[in-house]
């Protein structure tokens, strides 16, 4: 399969380049900084771009098959204005399946109906601004034609690989508090392989 992962020098979106390219399939990531990719494989194609730039992202969707974002926040609307471009590319360039790494604070709330876990007392969080930004990406795939899938882990440490956690379609796991990121690297990567949750949210945790 021809994956490509935006984000890929992050803590997860590294993790899942590992198991794409384990798996033996070919691999594009777009990158600002090409040598923070220390790998050496001959499946792996390494493009230097911005996913705000509508060209670079055209450029790195030709021959894919699915699309998996691992890209974050970190303070800026990067995530949110990168999104319509694409989901634009990908309609374009007739790629149906994205797969995005989200935030706990968008799964539904358990304790107040119709309202989102960030805007809940549920959420623990000082700073909205990251589930801000995850719930402008949620509008946004839910308006498209994509198979989308948005993982949505809750407190992220580095950890060890477990390989037993709980997930739950739209909300996080109950007394869920943490999960690590190869694990969230894990479940993501293996969702090319399922329409387990096609068009859904889902919680990831111990």
């Amino acid at each position: 399969m021809n994956i490509l992962i935006l984000g890929a020098t992050g803590r997860v979106g590294s993790q899942i380049v590992t198991y794409a390219l384990h798996d033996r399939h070919q691999v594009t990531v777009l990158v600002r900084t090409p040598e923070k990719i220390q790998i050496n494989n001959e499946n792996l194609t390494i493009i230097q771009g911005n996913v705000l730039n509508k060209d670079d992202i055209v450029r790195a969707m030709l021959g894919i098959d699915v699309v998996i974002s691992a890209l974050n926040t970190d303070g800026t609307t990067t995530l949110s204005e990168s999104m319509p471009l694409i989901i634009e590319a990908m309609e374009s360039e007739s790629i149906n399946r994205i797969i995005t790494i989200g935030t706990a604070g968008i799964l539904q709330s358990r304790t107040t109906p119709n309202s989102l876990r960030y805007q809940s007392s549920e959420s623990k969080r000082k700073s909205t601004h990251a589930a801000k930004e995850h719930h402008k990406v949620y509008d946004r795939l839910k308006q498209s034609t994509l198979e989308w899938t948005i993982v949505c882990p809750t407190y992220l440490p580095d950890g060890e690989s477990l390989g037993k956690y709980r997930v739950d379609s739209d909300f996080l796991p109950e007394g869920g508090v943490e999960i690590s990121v190869q694990d969230t690297a894990e479940f993501t990567f293996r969702q090319i392989k399922t329409n387990d949750y096609i068009k859904s949210r889902v919680g990831i945790a111990y």
